[in-house]
């Protein structure tokens, strides 16, 4: 795994910050665009192909999401995007560099443009979008919430007064865990971590009394503890965590060619093409089936540099994105069991929707 340059990020990111401030005094503009946006006629996906890889960063310490598994491949519902949009523009899923990167690094590395996406459970808010880069589109709808240890006997987070509670640092996490125990008059102790993997070891060894994250994530956790049956995560859902991958700001071609494929991972399973039947459906008598895999019509493939039929080498690669996510958190997941929930399709009930492909 090649190493990035989280200190060239940092020194990135102060700068534009201290720009950004002298700009209300100064009128410090040019500085700023020349540091904060991409360099004029720059074309990301031009810099992608030539370098025959895509530098995706995420994460290889939470089961399901992101992981190593015994084999030593790195695999995950995030990691999934990243071949998918590898499969779109080179026909092979494999040709992706994978960067892990703890939670502090993420904001800098996109705003020094040191990756080319980010896929990596990171929620979606107004402050991160108007600092650090482009959201892309909603993949996962979360909610923070608790997880303690049954011998506690805290039934609801209301329960927690005093406690002291492990959490990630540079996280929303973290803002949100302060945010309701000042709402409801509770004190507090917090250990931070910068690593989730530290985070959720100093819980399960006893230093704290609950540990807080997004509730997929909670169970992802405690699917990898040694009693897993020990913990329980607590009912309460304190805070809306919409996930979304980020690419760097500046090249809107890039932005619209990583959300076209996960539009497209989205159509296929409403569609019905799947990983085993996408061939076949090349010739299907739905006009939409045969649009998006490039058998008839076009929805704006070459305007992205991207095949006819790329759609053929995405689905074949990942599945469609009811497969991604059955492969990892389905009834018979790898990682663990999550029902689907806000995560169906809207046809299901769910919150899962992408624009029609045409």
């Amino acid at each position: 795994m090649r190493s990035l340059k989280y200190e060239r990020a940092g020194r990135c990111a102060a700068m534009i910050a201290v720009c950004l401030l002298a700009s209300a005094i100064l009128g410090c503009t040019s500085e700023t665009d020349s540091i904060a946006s991409t360099e004029i006629g720059f074309s990301r996906i031009d810099a992608v192909m030539e370098k025959g890889a895509i530098d995706c960063a995420t994460q290889i310490d939470i089961p399901g999401f992101g992981f190593v598994d015994p084999d030593g491949d790195t695999r995950g519902f995030d990691v999934d995007l990243c071949r998918a949009v590898a499969a779109a523009i080179f026909g092979d899923p494999q040709a992706v560099e994978i960067h892990h990167v703890p939670y502090v690094a993420r904001g800098p590395l996109l705003q020094a443009a040191e990756v080319d996406m980010l896929s990596r459970t990171t929620t979606w808010t107004t402050t991160r979008e108007a600092q650090w880069g482009d959201f892309t589109v909603i993949m996962f709808y979360d909610g923070q919430g608790f997880m303690v240890p049954k011998s506690l006997g805290v039934n609801s987070a209301l329960e927690l007064d005093g406690s002291t509670v492990c959490v990630a640092e540079g996280t929303t996490t973290k803002l949100n865990l302060a945010d309701f125990f000042r709402q409801n008059n509770l004190q507090l102790e917090t250990l931070s971590f910068d690593e989730t993997s530290t985070t959720y070891e100093a819980y399960e060894e006893g230093q704290c009394d609950a540990t807080t994250i997004d509730k997929s994530q909670l169970a992802a956790v405690r699917s990898g503890f040694a009693d897993p049956d020990a913990h329980v995560i607590l009912p309460d859902t304190i805070s809306k965590e919409p996930l979304a991958p980020m690419v760097p700001r500046g090249d809107a071609l890039w932005t619209t060619l990583v959300k076209t494929v996960l539009y497209v991972l989205i159509n296929a399973e409403e569609l019905g093409v799947t990983q085993a039947n996408v061939e076949e459906m090349r010739n299907s008598e739905d006009i939409r089936i045969r649009r998006m895999l490039g058998s008839e019509g076009s929805f704006g493939q070459a305007d992205l540099g991207l095949k006819p039929d790329f759609a053929v080498d995405v689905i074949r690669s990942v599945g469609n994105y009811g497969e991604i996510y059955d492969r990892y958190m389905g009834p018979r997941g790898e990682s663990f069991t999550l029902p689907r929930g806000l995560n169906n399709l809207w046809s299901n009930g769910g919150l899962i929707y992408a624009p029609p492909i045409r």
